[in-house]
């Protein structure tokens, strides 16, 4: 079954990454390219290559997957360069995976004109992740969103289902100044 899911897994990213690549790249959407668009319709826009995606996610070799109302998938690959001195990928890599996706579901419910910031992010390691690894998916969902607070929860897990880290977040959530 792990090698039914890597493989579903890497065509799924192969699929997304041609669309990221084929659109204008990393880098930050003109206000223009945002104004009057939803939290979820900005991610849309993003995954379909119309706006440039996070930089990030080519720094820290991850891609983000897919978006729906309250819910980001990312995927990552652990690599050699994000080792820590144990020989297992580096704390910061897993919970920037994980910030990811919380941060992008959080992002899908909010509505034109409001934004948000993380105020408050918990990471539980529960095994390393080595690079042996092929890849790694960071699943944020949304538990609550308010005009002033959200919050999320994530899971960092292996397409052998195991579990490597899960996370939670609060985030204040305020009017977008343009």
């Amino acid at each position: 079954m792990q090698n039914t899911t890597l493989e579903a897994w890497l065509a799924e990213e192969r699929e997304v990454l041609a669309r990221l690549e084929a659109g204008p790249g990393p880098g930050l959407a003109s206000p223009e390219q945002v104004e009057g668009k939803t939290g979820l319709e900005m991610m849309q826009a993003m995954l379909r290559g119309d706006i440039p995606y996070a930089a990030i996610a080519k720094t820290l070799d991850f891609t983000i997957l897919s978006v729906s109302p309250g819910v980001a998938v990312f995927q990552g690959t652990p690599l050699p360069q994000h080792l820590n001195p144990l020989g297992t990928i580096h704390g910061g890599w897993v919970a920037t995976l994980l910030d990811s996706s919380l941060g992008c579901s959080v992002h899908t419910m909010m509505p034109p004109g409001r934004a948000y910031t993380t105020a408050e992010l918990s990471v539980n390691y529960v095994k390393g992740v080595t690079p042996k690894v092929p890849r790694v998916r960071a699943e944020g969902k949304v538990i609550h969103c308010g005009r002033q607070l959200a919050t999320a929860e994530a899971r960092l897990f292996g397409p052998d289902g195991t579990l490597y880290a899960h996370a939670t977040t609060t985030c204040l959530v305020f009017e977008a100044k343009r």
